[in-house]
């Protein structure tokens, strides 16, 4: 069982309850690993879910199990988003390329619209999709904050405005479906 780093009045981390921290200056949260009950993966996630809906510009999550499961969480969205973008562009280049062979740009763009679909069904609105594993503590916005820490290997996430990259890989998928369905078409009439 590990317990909390104490935390003195003059550091510029705050108290917000039991389980975690915030900055209120620097707008940081800091989810401790702290397990004082039995239901402490439950108020973990609690702080996590707190931390994501004030939009903190970077949250420290010290429990390595919900860590990890918010890194896998959001790795399934950038595989989704990197898979409707990069397949989209291999349909609309072997579309263009390639006219008289739509069986190699339909499963392409197909690729492409399905996957910018569930992105934008299971991920678009999810808070968490807002947010990057930052595993390079250099390049943290508050490095400061890495001495309060303690001796964990926390998970950092730091919040990234996904809005350019939603854009794109909807007009990649759109233009890919829309040459996909193009070149079909030709190929059927």
């Amino acid at each position: 069982m590990q317990t909390a780093v104490s935390v003195s009045a003059e550091s510029t981390v705050k108290m917000v309850d039991e389980a975690g921290d915030r900055d209120e200056s620097s707008n940081v949260a800091i989810i401790r690993e702290v397990y004082d009950s039995e239901n402490a993966h439950e108020t973990f996630e609690y702080e996590l879910e707190r931390a994501l809906e004030s939009e903190c510009s970077l949250i420290v999550i010290e429990p390595s199990k919900l860590g990890d499961e918010t890194s896998r969480w959001i790795a399934v969205g950038n595989c989704l988003h990197k898979t409707a973008a990069l397949s989209g562009l291999a349909a609309i280049v072997t579309g263009l390329v390639w006219g008289d062979r739509p069986y190699i740009c339909g499963p392409l763009g197909f690729t492409s619209v399905i996957t910018c679909g569930l992105y934008t069904v299971s991920w678009q609105f999810d808070p968490c999709c807002q947010y990057q594993v930052e595993t390079d503590t250099s390049k943290l916005p508050h490095v400061e904050l890495l001495a309060v820490l303690g001796p964990s290997s926390p998970t950092f996430l730091v919040r990234k405005d996904d809005k350019r990259r939603r854009i794109l890989h909807t007009t990649i998928a759109l233009a890919a479906f829309g040459i996909t369905a193009w070149r079909v078409y030709q190929a059927f009439k």
